[in-house]
């Protein structure tokens, strides 16, 4: 043993010893350890036994960071229970269900008593003791019941905690940072302003009565005990997107990670330039270790999934004060051992495979089109006489890509206005609040589909991830296209140039050239019949087989280049299939009938009524299909997220205020 680390691992033993309590330290020295990994490895595990530090150990052995100096962040929070928790939880999974998710589905329902702060690995154990005094200090003034109070605003919805109560959970918080000050040389900031339990923050604003009614529901006065617990995070994914391994995953690469159900991955949604479509760059919280996986074998988890409970104090009369120091910290409430979370997680998570693994199509009409505002004549009111383009309106687009015949060709091909992409942004922003995963991205040809997929999938976080595949064969009824001929459409080459992140391996059902103009009502709906079954052939359940992606490994060349290979991934060792996720398709209106029918197993409309229907579609108005693979069929169910609504807005002349005028 170095003498920095027996000087250390004699500093904490004396330290221990000096309590009267028994070093968990010990045992992993004796194994061989080293003290300041074996620290590192306790403060993961939240000091619960010797045996989970040591299996963090073994899992880390290849963790490139297990020697960094790099502390956990600890947070105090105070935490309901009993039957209040039940109403706050139950409120959670409502207001998720009919809201979608927000930003206070990210964490557990608490008050925050002080912001996360550092403290090292072999200070831990001070912690505790901080905790402990701060308890009993504050336990002969701790209200019985703690009156909340519901606050609503337009981005925030929840309880405060006002009058002395308040006074006194600010002074709880003060005595901790205090006591964490002295023992553990910590600088920790209570909070002191305006106490709260969120129940939802930075949600749509047509949502606020809804919330404002489920939290109705819950009555203040359940009876509950208050429990103040200190959890612990890794500082270094906090601004990574969090997800859970649904299925187990066995690398076929030496650069990708093993996957096993209930493992959280850390990606960072910067730096995903690297992974192909349907694959992702992540680091394992379970083995530290960093490489590709399958997008499509996760889901989005919560920001505090990850988090480790440390050690809770509960404030009951009733009970004595010895049992306050919750010793057990999250292994064990009142003397009464209870399964771990990871056991539940895992256990959930295989109750939901059957439902998850199935493919699910999201039509969608375009957003809203410059020629749907200024007219057939939009192009004229853009352009100089020499055939450049200018913005007369903060409605037509800052600019227009370039064209292989010039502004021209725009004429039967229009952009999207300014509100049309703005109307695109935000559908994409609900998808991402929504919480579905997108796999792969189809549009028609014409621009303005195109540009409605790039732009949700910037919204998602995707547009350097999944390639657009454009398929001709879901186009618009060539019959509804002005002129004699069918437009003209750009290229894929023009697309890429114009920065487009199109797909130049996809292969379509129907090539560009092969629209035909004036085309019947039955040529119509049998080309979107056919181009479905390419597109759903294209995007197979096993999700990621289908997908080719870089394998980048590392060269031995002192300057860190890398050799670049192909290969595809290997098919899942899991005995059911992995979830297949998303298949997006932007198109026109008359596509959410078209190209739904088929798959629902429907013959097509009558065109009359076909028409009439299709008037009423209006900007991204989107259907939604599931596949029931029990039952072997497609079904038509409530979109993932709510429609859009807004009122014209006519143009105005300032000249009209001239005077005399």
């Amino acid at each position: 043993m170095a003498a920095a680390e027996t000087q250390l691992y004699a500093k904490v033993s004396n330290k221990h010893k000096g309590r009267g309590t028994t070093s968990l330290l010990d045992p992993l020295l004796g194994m061989g350890f080293p003290a300041h990994t074996a620290l590192k490895a306790l403060a993961a595990t939240g000091r619960k036994t010797a045996e989970e530090a040591c299996d963090w150990l073994r899992c880390h052995r290849n963790d490139p960071s297990l020697d960094d100096p790099i502390p956990q962040e600890y947070a105090l929070f105070l935490c309901p229970t009993g039957s209040l928790l039940e109403k706050l939880q139950e409120f959670w999974r409502e207001s998720k269900r009919q809201c979608t998710k927000n930003r206070a589905h990210e964490v557990f329902p608490h008050i925050t008593l002080c912001d996360f702060f550092t403290c090292e690995d072999h200070k831990v154990e001070c912690l505790y003791e901080a905790l402990k005094r701060a308890g009993d200090r504050i336990l002969g003034s701790f209200p019985s019941v703690v009156p909340l109070v519901l606050h609503s605003s337009i981005s925030y919805l929840g309880f405060f905690v006002n009058d002395s109560p308040a006074d006194v959970i600010r002074e709880l918080a003060l005595t901790f940072a205090a006591e964490a000050s002295v023992l553990a040389d910590c600088t920790v900031k209570p909070c002191t302003k305006q106490l709260h339990l969120t129940l939802a923050h930075k949600f749509y604003p047509h949502h606020q009565r809804t919330l404002e009614e489920l939290a109705r529901a819950i009555h203040p006065g359940h009876s509950c005990q208050w429990t103040a617990a200190l959890y612990s995070r890794d500082m270094r994914f906090v601004h990574y997107q969090t997800l859970r391994a649904l299925f187990q995953y066995k690398p076929q690469n030496v650069d990708e990670l093993t996957l096993s159900p209930g493992d959280y991955i850390f990606v960072d949604p910067t730096q995903q330039e690297e992974a192909s479509e349907g694959w992702v760059i992540g680091i394992s919280q379970r083995t530290g270790c960093l490489g590709f996986l399958p997008e499509n074998y996760t889901e989005p988890a919560s920001e505090s999934d990850t988090w480790v409970k440390h050690r809770t104090y509960t404030f009951s009369l009733a009970m004595d004060l010895m049992s306050r120091k919750d010793g057990e910290a999250s292994s064990r409430r009142n003397g009464e051992p209870h399964p771990s979370q990871t056991s539940r997680d895992i256990s959930s998570i295989q109750a939901l495979q059957a439902t998850i693994a199935r493919r699910s199509v999201l039509v969608l009409r375009h957003g809203e089109r410059v020629d749907q505002i200024f007219g057939k004549s939009w192009l004229q009111q853009c352009s100089t006489p020499d055939g450049k383009y200018y913005r007369p309106d903060l409605n037509f687009p800052y600019s227009l890509p370039r064209r292989r015949n010039g502004i021209k060709d725009f004429e039967n091909d229009p952009p999207l206005s300014s509100c049309g992409i703005f109307q695109s942004r935000m559908a994409g922003e609900a998808l991402l609040d929504s919480g579905i995963r997108v796999t792969s991205v189809f549009t028609s040809p014409a621009l303005r589909c195109v540009q409605t997929a790039r732009h949700i999938l910037e919204e998602l976080k995707l547009e350097k991830r999944i390639k657009i595949r454009v398929e001709p064969g879901i186009f618009e009824w060539t019959k509804w296209e002005s002129g004699k001929t069918t437009p003209a459409l750009m290229t894929l080459d023009e697309l890429e140039e114009a920065n487009f992140n199109v797909s130049t391996e996809y292969r379509p059902a129907f090539p560009l050239a092969s629209l035909l103009p004036a085309e019947s009502y039955d040529e119509y709906v049998e080309r979107c019949a056919v181009s479905m079954g390419r597109i759903i052939s294209a995007c197979p359940r096993d999700g990621p087989r289908s997908c080719w992606r870089m394998t980048v490994v590392l060269g031995g060349s002192a300057n860190g280049s890398f050799c670049v290979s192909r290969s595809p991934p290997g098919k899942p060792t899991t005995s059911l299939p992995p979830a297949a996720g998303v298949i997006l398709i932007v198109s026109h209106g008359s596509a959410l009938d078209s190209c739904t029918r088929p798959l629902l197993g429907l013959p097509p409309r009558d065109s009359g009524d076909f028409a009439q229907l299709v008037r009423k579609v209006p900007s991204l108005g989107m259907c939604f299909c599931e596949e029931n693979r029990e039952e072997g069929k497609w079904e038509l169910v409530s979109p993932p997220v709510k429609t859009l609504t807004h009122g014209s807005n006519s143009a105005f002349n300032w000249r009209n205020w001239l005077p005399g005028s």
